[in-house]
């Protein structure tokens, strides 16, 4: 019998999720190549917040701007909405790829996803290493422990190619030289970014599209949920681990609940259950088309996604009413 949705999460599946991904990318647009990231990253946060609290639901930010003693707002463990209406997990960033915006570079994204209380991995502001593939592949092709060279290999021979016509997308980071190094070794091509993980994963659900197979990296934990939440509603495979490499880490964890300092996450594990997920692109970028401003309307580009019915839905949006934002 398939499973029956959650109502609750039907209330908020349409605009409402969509107007708060819209109003965080607006504000960020604004100052987007103005080099300042930290007021391109607080307008957006602020906007996100705002239309957050306008929702009519009981939300907790489980994955946010960072934990309570070091972000002003939104952050881990924040209530939002209005305080009525379902229970429900928040995972959030409303300015994925802040250098991105500051530098008008392309896949800056205002992102949310949303999912039923005690669905979303509840994990502290640190870095997680990340592996992730597309819809098409049969289960266990890639494995987050396994050499880059055997997961390119797995990927290309389920794929029906030669690695030669792999890529992967790696972050443009020095700690990760040595993975570049193995990838390159093997003749596969990579895509360096130099943010926007959440953008680099979600790429991977069309390669034939964006020219990505597979990501491979450490990345922010918060990037890593928000892509996982994606996945579940497109399809496709990831696992995470996160770097919990110091006595620090590995308490902030145990406060959340993490027992297992070295436990390898599934996709299912850090996004379970009905799971809603939206996108508003900042600035240009293979995946969404970013806020146009017009003397007469504001134009965006946003994805809103569900993981129960594996709906996607591209919302391109003219608001004429500019005062609102």
């Amino acid at each position: 019998m398939a499973k029956t949705a959650s109502p609750g999460l039907d209330r908020i599946l349409t605009l409402e999720l969509v107007r708060v991904t819209e109003r965080a990318a607006v504000a960020a647009a604004r100052l987007r190549g103005r080099g300042d990231e930290k007021a391109a990253d607080q307008v957006a946060v602020d906007a996100m917040r705002s239309e957050l609290n306008r929702l009519p639901i009981r939300g907790t930010v489980v994955i946010g701007e960072g934990e309570r003693d070091e972000a002003p707002m939104l952050y881990i463990g924040e209530e939002v909405g209005m305080g009525e209406g379902p229970e429900v997990d928040i995972a959030l960033d409303p300015l994925e790829g802040t250098t991105i915006c500051a530098k008008n570079l392309p896949n800056s994204l205002a992102v949310i996803a949303i999912a039923e209380k005690g669905s979303l991995l509840y994990a502290p502001d640190v870095y997680m290493d990340k592996i992730a593939i597309g819809p098409g592949y049969p289960a266990g092709v890639i494995d987050i422990d396994a050499p880059a060279i055997e997961n390119l290999e797995n990927v290309a021979r389920a794929k029906g190619v030669s690695v030669a016509e792999i890529t992967a997308c790696i972050l443009d980071r020095p700690r990760h030289a040595r993975l570049i190094e193995e990838v390159r070794s093997t003749g596969a091509a990579i895509r360096l970014i130099g943010d926007g993980d959440v953008a680099g994963v979600i790429h991977t659900t069309d390669p034939e599209e964006t020219g990505i197979d597979i990501y491979l990296g450490i990345g922010g934990a918060p990037e890593g949920v928000l892509a996982a939440a994606a996945l579940r509603c497109i399809g496709g495979q990831m696992q995470g681990r996160l770097q919990l490499n110091t006595d620090e880490k590995v308490a902030r964890a145990a406060k959340m609940g993490i027992s297992d300092p070295t436990k390898v996450y599934q996709m299912e594990e850090m996004a379970r259950g009905d799971v809603l997920f939206a996108a508003t692109g900042v600035t240009d970028g293979n995946l969404l088309a970013g806020v146009k401003f017009s003397r007469d309307y504001i134009q965006t580009h946003t994805i809103v996604m569900r993981s129960s019915s594996l709906t996607v839905r591209e919302i391109k949006a003219k608001h004429q009413d500019m005062d609102k934002f």
